[in-house]
């Protein structure tokens, strides 16, 4: 057995039932996702529309592609055609962008709502009063190409786990507000994607519905020389 398929066999005896695993492909080649997809794995994550591109049509169709990082509005229509989730919604305005693209390719998305919950300005996300905006105005009341499925966000960087638990509660919070007023007869919307390979268990403690792991199924990731 690989030490890919070994990593994810462990993972998958460590998670509960109702917690699914993105494999977090990035930087990764179609050889070592498809060492993942052996051991049964279908759903994996990528970051990048362009690195993503490359490899799908060097890999199984029945892969579910999981859109995890921020997402440029005029890549949207690269993508449109077959990811499964864009987990990456971080503004009204993207999400316009991936209603109306959906709509050409004759497809309805399904989506997360990215919310900041670290500290670290450098993350994207809605806080509660936009997302509260954005539900309530006319143009979310006209698209019809888009599923808000729940909620995604990223701890902060931080070896301090009380801080990192008190994050994903926050989510978790959040989430419980939304369904309870704006999703409570909505049967989709379930998800709360928080937990990556160094807090994944913190996450589940809190709520997680979704893990997004990388390194602890396919080792560190390569890092891309730096462009000047």
């Amino acid at each position: 057995m690989s030490i890919i398929a070994s990593n994810i066999n462990s993972l998958r005896q460590s998670l509960p039932e109702h917690v699914k695993l993105i494999a977090v492909s990035k930087t990764k080649s179609a050889f070592e996702i498809m060492e993942a997809y052996n051991t049964g794995q279908r759903l994996f994550g990528e970051n990048r529309v362009q690195e993503l591109l490359s490899k799908k049509d060097l890999l199984p169709s029945d892969i579910e592609w999981h859109m995890i990082g921020h997402l440029q509005r005029n890549k949207v229509k690269h993508i449109v055609s077959f990811v499964n989730m864009i987990e990456s919604v971080d503004s009204a305005k993207l999400l316009e962008v991936i209603n109306a693209e959906a709509s050409k390719a004759g497809r309805r998305i399904n989506v997360l709502l990215q919310v900041h919950i670290a500290t670290e300005e450098t993350k994207f996300g809605f806080n509660m009063e936009e997302i509260r905006n954005l539900l309530i105005s006319p143009e979310f009341s006209g698209m019809d190409h888009i599923r808000i499925c729940g909620v995604m966000g990223m701890a902060t960087f931080t070896p301090k786990t009380d801080q990192v638990r008190a994050e994903f509660r926050s989510l978790s919070e959040l989430f419980k507000k939304l369904k309870f007023r704006y999703f409570s007869d909505d049967y989709h919307f379930r998800e709360i994607s928080m937990g990556m390979s160094g807090d994944y268990m913190i996450a589940i403690e809190e709520g997680s519905t979704m893990i997004r792991v990388g390194s602890s199924i396919f080792g560190e990731r390569i890092k891309r020389p730096e462009i000047h």
